[in-house]
Parts: structure tokens; C-alpha cells; sequence
């Protein structure tokens, strides 16, 4: 049985408080779609929300699907020396840079 799950109507002032959160810059004319996708977006999770899911288990795959796994072998050969002669600076196997925080 479904269960009604009221929808948030988003309004201006919450489209900008959420621009300002995640540092957006959107424009003024644009608010009102946002606004209108916002709500539409919030509308579908609770329509998703209310679907009685007892006794459905839970899934990783729709499809049951199985991941093919490669062999964990090695393909390629070791050339870190040769890398290493391209690099400024070495040392002990390792590449030098730079520091950058002080």
C-alpha cells in the first residue's frame, strides 16, 4: 500500500540558499526553473519513497550481472629507470619536486 508522502515546493529563497552553499552562481532569471526542477526532482524521490518494498531484497545489479575479473598479472615491464633519467631530480628511486607548502 502506497503511502502519501508530502512534496517540498521549493521557492526562491531556498534555490539561493543552496547557490550559496555550493558556492553557484546562477542567474536571477533563471531561479524560477530552477526552482520548478528542484520541486519536480523532490516529487520523484517521494513518489520512489513510497512504494512498499516488504519483502523485496535488497540488489547490487538489476540484471544480476557478474563482474568478468582479469588475472592479477603483471604485463608490463619495470622501466622506472628509464623514466627516472627524464625527471629533473632523483633520488634513491624516488622523483624530487619542488615543495609547496611551507
Amino acid at each position: 500500500m502506497p503511502i502519501d508522502i508530502p512534496v517540498m515546493q521549493v521557492n526562491q529563497a531556498v534555490v539561493l540558499t543552496v547557490a550559496e552553499l555550493t558556492q553557484l552562481n546562477i542567474d536571477a532569471q533563471d531561479i524560477d526553473s530552477y526552482a520548478a526542477d528542484m520541486t519536480k526532482v523532490l516529487a520523484m524521490v517521494a513518489q520512489m519513497q513510497s512504494v512498499d518494498t516488504t519483502g523485496i531484497e535488497p540488489m547490487s545489479n538489476p540484471q544480476d550481472a557478474v563482474q568478468r575479473l582479469r588475472a592479477d598479472a603483471v604485463t608490463e615491464t619495470n622501466q622506472r629507470d628509464v623514466f627516472q633519467q627524464l625527471a629533473p631530480e632523483t633520488d634513491a628511486g624516488f622523483y624530487l619536486v619542488p615543495r609547496v607548502v611551507e
